[in-house]
């Protein structure tokens, strides 16, 4: 057997920005420089005895065979082992670990009562793991030869790998181990090709021959970012799994669950399996998201992707480590430099796709309700908003809108009116958005329903393993599901769309149950008993299966198996609707989408499920916000007051407030409880949702801009506060508030009976966004006055604001003045930016269709430079100029060189109006 330590190991340094190889005898040191040592803590003294009991897979068939009797006392390279640093020997769950069963895999077994429940059955020090053969330079990199001896416990283990290696930018490195003998299933996401190696790389490579690992450091301070060698690795045809230790405990990302927004490395189990459920802490949810973003502690961060599909688990425990388990495909990884956190995202987005640029309309307020009950109430809802001249964008209506619950159909009897409904929603510059569900109803006579009968023609449907239509249930009762990895069935669901929309010309849609969901688990008929719905290894997803509400993971789709593609549903159908959007409107396309993978939010937003009307479920909303920026759909919001269960008019007023803030903001909720529009509510009620929709439409030219920095280069809109401030320790746990942009602190009421809220302001000066009063903050926690009709919003320093006078909808906002907002920094400067453009046509910055200003200040001067102007913009004027922090009162306020009128007030705000100046001219003004 092999230890860790006692042989000789060849060790092979990549260094240098070309990754220059280096060989030497390694006798006892770890692999690379003394910053390695603290990783390789596993490699413990020589055992020299016998193995106790193998389990040898032989022809498919596992022997024990026992070489010695058990001993009473477990030998000592187990009781060496960290309780922090072991490995998990026997993750399944469904498993009660005997000694016995951990011996038979050939680990240690140890009981342990601490917190967290670390795992009784571990690997030791010697368990075999590959051993790297060969390793030779590439035009790109790395190529190398890994092979194994010894069988590990899962069947058909993949005995030879390939290692690739690719320097692909100075950021970003791509590591990859596939089966050279063998074609392997891997994600059909388009990713960027390697052009050439790169120059100067922020990282540096060491590999460990025997056992191979990979360690990725971090130039310069040389913080070791990814260590492979704690762990073996195993890749077996259904079981991969590969450990690193990590640099820090601050790590995010890794969706799509209910938790906080920092994790816990409690011994904390992710499953990740795309899932119909409520949003429930401890469950996979709706989408799939393999990417985490790590805080190191000198405040630089870094970002791993495992480009894999298959169904999924990550384990965090206390060393601080990660373990990946993975039940096909191949071991895909990026890595992602940095330096700082909102660096990583853009260099995630530059691998998975930078999200779509919103229409100005999605932006905007939406209203819905599964239960309105008929379109004559749904109009009423609209009227009544009108009435209180409530802003409003959007109105949706859920699945009673259909006839029986099929997809393309209308209601006649409830929803008769339901054109005229949306023929009004245009006039007055308002949108429709309709739910569609995935699974198409097949029990209506032939003939009957063409979606069904076309569909089955072109042979556009999941099959079984028999080649017939896989059948399910889903809402309108028996159905089939359509196979969005088949180009067929894109123009299929195009064709029925755009008959759809010739008699309802509704504006986006809503893609909903598309994990798929399935009311029966696997089919009417069940699932087979193969290894695709029953694999040797089973991840802990809610349910204890991969076909539990879903379809079995054997079916057969375009592509591949259902068992490789099933987390890939919900991309490939919103893939298709934004195609057929585009198509049917000419405009940008409005898609929300419940189930998402990376890549996404090139084709959708997405919601948050189906809440409930609880305080702590508000909470919840803003760690899934921050996490889907990191994801790359910055498009994202929770159901405003709750989906399930009656709100109160408390918890509604202080969660419109929130909600207004969302990057999507939606009202939502259920049938059979309390209607929650704001209209509904009392007077006060209503003025203090209304106030807060009006701010968010006041900001809207802000938002849109940071839409455009997400669309152009993968910026967050909703941001954690450690993405401004990755050298405050005191904002790494914070998800209890947060950014838009850079600039922009709102910090909500989170629970009930509250008047007041603690938030934190790191260091710096932050202005009262209604009042330009300053805070001058060290970095400390401030108690803000938070009475039910106000919700607190700050700007940084620094930052120049555009608003605009708040209308009722997108649309009419649009033609108001710009109202602009200056907060001098303690050196008197500030900077901002504003894209301009129709708000709905297609590729506008691509063509040039677009207008973009640059705002400063410096030394009592406000500049505007024009980068591009566009017609669009020649119509909107700049009306206004508010100045906060301006410390002395000027005597002369002058725009080009002319006087003008002007106010000043106690708290430093200088104010300027009627200034009537052409947003394409560029203009100064300056204050003495």
């Amino acid at each position: 057997m092999k230890s860790y330590r006692k042989l000789p190991t060849r060790v092979t340094h990549a260094a240098g920005p070309y990754g220059e190889e280096e060989e030497e005898e390694d006798e006892g040191n770890e692999p690379g420089s003394s910053a390695a040592k603290k990783t390789l803590a596993l490699r413990w003294q020589w055992l020299g005895a016998a193995v106790i009991m193998a389990a040898v897979l032989l022809g498919g068939t596992f022997w024990a065979i026992s070489l010695r009797r058990l001993p009473t006392e477990p030998p000592g390279k187990c009781l060496s082992v960290p309780e922090a640093q072991r490995f998990d020997c026997y993750p399944e769950w469904d498993t009660v670990v005997t000694p016995e069963l951990c011996h038979m895999r050939g680990c240690c077994f140890l009981q342990s009562s601490s917190r967290g429940r670390p795992p009784w059955c571990f690997y030791p020090p010697d368990f075999p793991s590959y051993t790297l053969r060969t390793l030779n330079r590439t035009e790109l990199g790395f190529l190398g030869v890994l092979t194994r001896t010894a069988k590990t416990y899962y069947p058909r283990d993949v005995l030879d790998l390939q290692l690739q290696v690719d320097l692909e930018t100075d950021t970003r490195l791509h590591i990859k181990l596939t089966d050279p003998n063998n074609s392997r299933y891997e994600v059909p996401l388009e990713v960027p090709p390697a052009m050439k190696k790169a120059e100067n790389p922020l990282y540096s490579l060491d590999f460990s021959r025997d056992p191979f690992g990979i360690l990725v450091k971090r130039r310069g301070s040389g913080v070791v970012l990814l260590n492979t060698t704690v762990a073996p690795l195993i890749f077996a045809d259904q079981f991969l799994q590969i450990s690193t230790l990590l640099p820090s405990e601050f790590l995010y990302g890794l969706g799509e669950h209910r938790h906080g927004f920092l994790h816990h490395f409690d011994w904390t189990t992710l499953s990740f399996w795309a899932r119909d459920v409520p949003p429930t802490e401890s469950y996979n949810l709706y989408g799939v998201h393999p990417f985490y973003l790590s805080v190191e502690e000198a405040g630089s961060a870094h970002g791993v992707f495992l480009l894999n599909s298959n169904a999924m688990e990550v384990v965090l425990q206390p060393a601080p480590a990660l373990t990946w388990r993975t039940v096909g495909g191949i071991l895909d990884f990026y890595i992602f430099l940095g330096p700082d956190p909102s660096s990583v995202v853009r260099q995630y987005q530059q691998v998975i796709g930078f999200p779509t640029m919103p229409p100005l309309w999605a932006l905007g307020f939406h209203l819905c309700r599964w239960g309105y009950g008929s379109s004559n109430q749904t109009w009423q809802t609209v009227k009544n908003m009108r009435n209180y001249l409530i802003p409003q964008d959007a109105q949706w209506n859920d699945i009673d809108y259909m006839e029986g619950s099929r997809d393309f159909t209308v209601d006649p009897e409830h929803f008769g009116t339901l054109p005229q409904l949306v023929m009004d929603l245009h006039k007055h510059g308002q949108y429709y958005v309709v739910i569609l569900d995935p699974a198409i109803s097949s029990t209506q006579a032939a003939g009957t329903y063409p979606p069904y009968d076309e569909g089955l023609k072109k042979g556009i449907f999941i099959n079984n393993t028999h080649g017939q239509p896989l059948i399910g249930e889903v809402w309108p009762g028996l159905t089939v599901f359509p196979d969005f990895s088949n180009p067929e069935t894109h123009q299929w669901w195009l064709e029925n769309l755009n008959v759809f929309h010739a008699r309802v010309p509704f504006d986006g849609l809503w893609i909903d149950m598309n994990e798929p969901s399935n009311f029966r688990d696997g089919s009417v008929d069940g699932c087979t008993s193969g290894e695709l719905d029953n694999p040797p290894y089973k991840p802990a997803v809610l349910g204890g299966s991969l076909v539990s509400k879903t379809i079995c993971a054997s079916a057969k789709q375009n592509l591949s198996s259902h068992y490789n593609l099933h987390n890939l549903y919900g991309l490939m159908e919103a893939k298709a609707t934004a195609s057929a959007l585009i198509a049917i409107r000419g405009k940008r396309p409005f898609v929300i989408s419940r189930s998402t993978f990376p890549g996404q939010g090139r084709y959708s937003g997405h919601w948050l499920g189906d809440n409930r009307s609880e305080w702590k479920d508000m909470y919840w909303s803003i760690p899934g916000l921050l996490n889907f920026n990191l994801f790359g759909i910055p498009l994202v919001g929770a159901d405003i007051c709750g989906f399930s269960g009656s709100t109160t008019e408390e918890l509604c007023t202080r969660w419109m407030q929130l909600g207004a803030f969302y990057p999507f903001a939606r009202n939502h909720n259920s049938k059979d409880v309390k209607a929650q529009d704001p209209a509904v509510f009392s007077s006060p009620a209503r003025t203090a949702m209304k106030e807060a929709l009006m701010t968010r439409y006041a900001l809207l030219p802000y938002l849109y801009t940071l839409f455009h920095h997400a669309h152009r280069w993968g910026d967050t809109v909703a941001r954690p506060l450690f993405f401004e401030f990755p050298q405050d320790t005191n904002t790494y746990a914070l998800d209890r508030q947060f950014l838009w942009g850079r600039n922009l602190l709102v910090t909500p009421v989170l629970e009930p009976g509250a008047d007041a809220v603690t938030g934190y302001f790191p260091s710096g000066v932050w202005y009262d966004y209604y009042t330009g009063s300053s805070l001058q903050s060290q970095g400390e926690k401030v108690k803000l006055a938070a009475p039910l009709n106000h919700v607190n919003v700050h700007i940084r320093e620094g930052a120049v604001l555009p608003t605009q006078k708040p209308d009722i909808t997108s649309w009419m906002s649009s033609g108001n003045p710009l109202l602009l907002v200056a907060t001098l920094s303690q050196e008197g400067k500030a900077r901002g930016d504003l894209f301009w453009d129709d708000g709905e046509s297609l590729d506008t910055f691509e063509r040039g269709n677009y207008s973009y200003v640059v705002f400063n200040v410096s030394q009592n001067v406000f500049t505007s430079t024009i980068l591009h102007c566009n017609l669009e913009a020649i119509y909107i004027a700049v009306d206004g100029l508010t100045v906060y922090g301006v410390q002395k009162q000027p005597q002369v306020v002058t725009v080009n060189g002319q006087k003008i009128p002007f106010s000043y007030l106690k708290n430093q705000v200088l104010s300027m109006s009627g200034l009537n100046l052409n947003l394409c001219r560029s203009f100064s003004i300056t204050w003495i």
